[in-house]
């Protein structure tokens, strides 16, 4: 499975979120760093254990 994620680089930061889920963001210090965290944050936000996670999904319309 894979999932979309936003990325950037603010000086030595690496910051991003799961396009998922776009109010949860975290950070790495290399772009390494930061997949790692997002992959945690993808098991955490799953799992239940954080409450009232705002999701975004697509909507079919005729």
């Amino acid at each position: 499975m894979k999932k979309k994620y936003t990325y950037w680089q603010a000086n030595e930061w690496w910051l991003g979120y799961l396009e998922e889920y776009p109010d949860c963001w975290t950070q790495g210090e290399s772009e390494e760093e930061l997949k790692e965290n997002l992959l945690d944050l993808y098991t955490a936000l799953t799992s239940g254990a954080i409450p009232n996670v705002r999701r975004v999904a697509e909507l079919e319309v005729s």
